[in-house]
């Protein structure tokens, strides 16, 4: 079970190098996969978005864009280091969007505020996903959609086993060369080869009782998976 403030201090000390790291090692990947995921969201212009465990702020630009300055988008995290370079990254691109620092456990906000909620690569680093994945919903509007883009386990013959290797060897390495923390590189790949996907991921957001619907989309052979759950009327 993750550990909140060992995994706030390991996200912190990754900070300052994150985005680099992430685009070595997806080699690029990471970008493709959230403009699908907003693209699978069917949002509109004008459109509220709340982004849970934004990180540095990369979903909520891709949000920003697409609701345009009529629409909101604001970005949480429980890591202030995390959040220090996100302003500073939507200013520079000439975008206004909120940046908070917020637990997804407690959101504090009230019930039925955005149009559609999400989180990308954090969920599994909640202690309680099932309370997150509720909260979510809660400050979700009826009919709204709560998203979540995680990683998974790839199904492929022959080509599984050659990205399991890479991502139990050669990711912590390269993680390590980029941010000097390859124990947190080494956390990516454990937590992700653990972590429920598919269908297993899908009734973990139905429990919550919350959504009428849940469906899942493979990624890159299901490297990752994004989850779409439509919250019910409440």
């Amino acid at each position: 079970m993750p550990q909140p403030e060992k995994i706030k201090s390991m996200f912190s000390q990754v900070a300052p190098k994150y985005d680099k790291a992430n685009t070595v090692l997806s080699l690029g990947v990471h970008h493709l996969w959230r403009r699908k995921f907003v693209n699978l969201s069917g949002v509109k212009s004008g459109a509220i978005i709340l982004d849970c465990a934004t990180g540095t702020g990369d979903l909520a630009i891709e949000f920003k864009k697409r609701v345009g300055p009529a629409g909101r988008v604001i970005g949480t995290d429980f890591c202030a280091e995390m959040l220090e370079s996100a302003p500073d990254k939507a200013r520079s691109l000439g975008m206004d969007i909120e940046f908070q620092l917020a637990d997804v456990t407690e959101l504090p906000y009230l019930d039925h505020q955005f149009d559609l909620t999400s989180i990308s690569f954090g969920i599994r680093n909640v202690e309680n996903p099932v309370k997150a994945i509720s909260e979510m919903a809660r400050v979700t509007k009826p009919n709204g959609k709560v998203m979540v883009l995680e990683f998974g386990q790839m199904q492929i013959p022959v080509v599984s086993p050659l990205y399991n290797y890479y991502s139990r060897t050669i990711l912590p390495w390269i993680g390590g060369l980029v941010t000097g923390q390859r124990e947190a590189y080494q956390y990516l790949q454990t937590s992700s080869a653990a972590f429920p996907c598919r269908d297993n991921f899908k009734d973990l957001m139905l429990s919550t009782g919350q959504f009428k619907d849940v469906s899942w989309i493979p990624l890159s052979g299901g490297i990752a998976y994004i989850y779409i759950g439509e919250v019910s009327r409440q």
